[in-house]
């Protein structure tokens, strides 16, 4: 089982999205067993809350369900627990390094480092734009989702 943990700012937006997306798809393709996800964020601003009501709704009418995940903070056990740590951009990766013991700097990664054809680094924060920048975060995760979800091992 490879666990893979994908992180924001506050666990809202953009790790939330990924972290919807991911179980589903996984789940589509039978791979629940193979991958287990979760999000996280690298501020506590938000903890307990559903996803942004704009993400669900825009992740919604792509078929994905978000409402039952759950805001939280990255926790130092996070870095012993997780195969795999995803940062949604640079700042959030900056930090995660920062904060992790070094012997798990290899787990660390940009989320879209997955994306083949993309060449952004960071997913953009949709949280003070419009709808479509929840679309573009929407694009942008299925796109890293497809190549994660290729890398069975």
């Amino acid at each position: 089982m490879k666990r893979v943990l994908f992180v924001c700012t506050g666990n809202i937006c953009r790790s939330p999205t990924a972290d919807g997306i991911a179980r589903q798809l996984a789940a589509q393709r039978g791979l629940q067993d193979v991958f287990e996800f979760d999000s996280a964020g690298t501020h506590a601003y938000h903890t307990g809350e559903a996803p942004d009501p704009r993400a669900q709704l825009a992740a919604r009418k792509r078929g994905y369900e978000l409402s039952a995940l759950r805001a939280r903070p990255v926790v130092p056990q996070d870095f012993e627990d997780f195969d795999l740590i995803l940062a949604m951009d640079r700042g959030h990766l900056t930090w995660l390094k920062r904060e992790s013991p070094r012997e798990h700097h290899h787990k660390i990664h940009l989320f879209l480092s997955f994306a083949e054809g993309i060449q952004a680094e960071d997913v953009p924060d949709p949280y003070y734009g419009g709808r479509e920048g929840f679309e573009h975060v929407l694009d942008l995760c299925e796109a890293a989702l497809q190549g994660l979800l290729a890398q069975r091992d």
